[in-house]
């Protein structure tokens, strides 16, 4: 992570006054006691992992819906995860940052925004009814050390991964009227206020690319490959095609295989893959291009 540096305090001081205009309050914004509707999805059939595979063929119009839940639910809690991970990340940040700087008062209003998102992600799932999946237990294993590891581009980069993919399904979820209510408001409340932390996060890492060695580029560029790995492979929760009556590894071979599912996650890193390109995190070729690949975040060449 950097420290203070002149031209922060003109982005930093807009990101806090942002905050301090549109901000949410999910315990107050949205209706915990409302009813599900009967009939609606819980996330769009066709962004779904199994959408135009022969599994999905086999399944009920109700247990397209079912299993539309339990997905959901799935990334839900790998989101919370995951802002859990980065609210370690940030407070490491602030621990030794200048406690007066506009910049260390955007990360604790970020930290704070986090705090609220995860609250709202596991009301959300308990809500729903079904499982807390959360990521498989060898990413959440690996993930103990990542504070630890996280520093600099690859913090950032991370971060961006984390929120920007998703960020673009919720876009694409909080206006889609055959989407359940709680939903939708989930994602509207989470797009406004990740928007800000985007910015913050672009800004820092651009700023933290300057003067890098070939050797510390490489070890970033590694990073970043990694973490685009384990977030988008980790999304869907083998567990959640138990629900419907699916071998759960039988469900993750289909989605893994599945060109709807692929295409779907290079659309959510539309925004996200081209920015990290231009800043150098994703080499032209090797192995560390591959795992891209692997991730589905970028398509072949």
């Amino acid at each position: 992570m950097t420290a203070t540096v002149p031209g922060d305090t003109a982005l930093v001081e807009r990101l806090l006054k942002s905050s301090a205009r549109h901000s949410y309050d999910p315990d107050v914004d949205l209706d915990w006691d409302a009813e599900p509707v009967p009939g609606l999805w819980w996330m769009q059939p066709e962004r779904m992992s199994l959408y135009g595979t022969p599994l999905w063929d086999r399944l009920t119009e109700e247990q397209r819906i079912t299993l539309s839940q339990h997905e959901v639910a799935s990334i839900a809690s790998v989101g919370l995860w995951f802002e859990i991970v980065l609210m370690q990340v940030l407070l490491k940040d602030v621990y030794r940052s200048d406690p007066t700087s506009p910049r260390t008062h955007y990360a604790l209003t970020e930290i704070a925004d986090e705090c609220r998102h995860s609250t709202m992600f596991g009301r959300a799932i308990g809500r729903f009814g079904v499982p807390a999946y959360g990521p498989r237990k060898p990413l959440y294993n690996i993930a103990k050390i990542v504070p630890t590891v996280l520093r600099g581009p690859s913090a950032y980069a991370a971060i961006l991964l984390g929120e920007e993919p998703v960020d673009r399904w919720q876009r694409d979820s909080m206006n889609d009227e055959r989407l359940q209510p709680l939903i939708r408001m989930v994602s509207r409340i989470h797009v406004l206020e990740e928007a800000r932390h985007v910015t913050f996060a672009r800004d820092e890492l651009e700023k933290s690319m300057g003067g890098l060695s070939r050797a510390e580029l490489l070890w970033h560029q590694s990073i970043a490959a990694q973490a685009a790995y384990a977030t988008m492979r980790g999304l869907v929760h083998p567990e959640v095609y138990a629900s419907v009556g699916i071998d759960p590894m039988e469900g993750r071979r289909a989605a893994l295989s599945n060109p709807h599912y692929r295409e779907t996650i290079a659309w959510m890193g539309e925004k996200v893959v081209p920015y990290l390109d231009e800043q150098g995190l994703i080499p032209a070729s090797g192995r560390n291009r591959r795992i891209w690949q692997a991730s589905f975040l970028l398509r072949k060449d």
